[in-house]
């Protein structure tokens, strides 16, 4: 079962200007051994951006 308040936790201590590189999202992903979709919608719901994205989607 994935703890999504401690990865919220997580996101919060690493944008606390409500940004997040999307490699440092990727590697939070990596860390909890999830899907970097859910990386993305916990950080829509803590309003936290995504900025410089590898993909193109951001």
């Amino acid at each position: 079962m994935v703890d999504k308040k401690l990865i919220a936790e997580k996101l919060k201590e690493q944008a606390p200007e409500g940004k997040i590189s999307c490699h440092e999202a990727m590697l939070l992903a990596g860390q909890f051994k999830v899907e970097p979709g859910l990386i993305g919608e916990l950080c829509n719901e803590l309003k936290i951006k995504i900025c410089a994205c590898e993909l193109g989607c951001f």
